[in-house]
């Protein structure tokens, strides 16, 4: 299971949010000093996110973006991008300009999936679909647009089933009221997702100890295990080292 430490961008900052809360933001200084420590663990992946990009579309943290992929490109570090990628235009800015390895898509997949799957196509391997959910009283789980502000109306399992045949690089999946809160991933949820498809999965969301990284690595449903795991809050706050998680998340039966 491959460990992709994230950088999540505002300001020129790297900064966390819990719950998605735009008012719930901590700050925790420059994005490419963390990118480096990240590195330097032995990382091979890096997550970057321009959130306010993801409410409004329009790009606000490119520059921070480059110097991370820059360093990224000296110590053959993949970087994964996102937040506010709402046409094929900017998708390939990233993919074919700016160097990144792999972009996720959000809104824009949410709002036309086909435009989703026509990048899938063009780029295969390289493109991500994010479904940030919430569970509604119904037990749905309502994938949200805009930085987690509006619903889609969207249940996570039909898209899953909508894109099931598409060349996605992974499908990262979030229940938001995990994010950002230390108090362990969605288990339940990821089971059931990896049984309905056969997608590449990245879990997103809640980890706060090795331990939780060690259960995301054993899940396994249908003989299928997590392609991934994205670390936000636990590693900035030095919960636990970079090594530790390499560590844990290449542990096997």
């Amino acid at each position: 299971m491959d460990l992709l430490p994230a950088i999540d961008l505002r300001q020129g900052e790297a900064v966390r949010l819990t719950q998605g809360d735009f008012d719930r933001q901590q700050g925790y200084g420059d994005p490419a000093a963390l990118a480096t420590r990240y590195m330097e663990g032995g990382a091979r992946w890096i997550h970057v996110v321009d959130l306010d990009a993801a409410r409004t579309g329009v790009v606000h943290e490119r520059a921070a973006l480059d110097e991370i992929v820059r360093l990224a490109s000296t110590s053959a570090v993949s970087v994964q991008a996102g937040g506010g990628i709402r046409t094929e235009d900017a998708a390939a800015e990233l993919l074919e300009s700016a160097g990144v390895a792999r972009i996720v898509l959000g809104t824009a997949a949410l709002e036309d999936p086909a435009l989703a799957s026509r990048l899938a196509r063009r780029w295969p391997g390289r493109v991500a679909v994010g479904l940030d959910y919430r569970v509604g009283p119904d037990g749905v789980a309502e994938a949200q647009a805009r930085g987690w502000l509006d619903g889609s109306g969207r249940a996570v399992t039909d898209l899953l089933d909508l894109w099931a045949e598409e060349p996605f690089g992974a499908v990262v999946v979030t229940e938001v009221v995990r994010d950002g809160t230390l108090e362990g991933p969605a288990v339940e949820g990821l089971t059931h997702l990896l049984l309905r498809t056969a997608l590449p999965l990245v879990a997103s969301g809640g980890v706060g100890s090795t331990q939780d990284l060690y259960r995301l690595a054993h899940l396994k449903a249908g003989g299928r295990r997590l392609a991934g795991a994205i670390v936000g809050k636990a590693l900035v706050e030095r919960r636990f080292s970079v090594e530790e998680a390499l560590a844990a998340c290449a542990a096997s039966d």
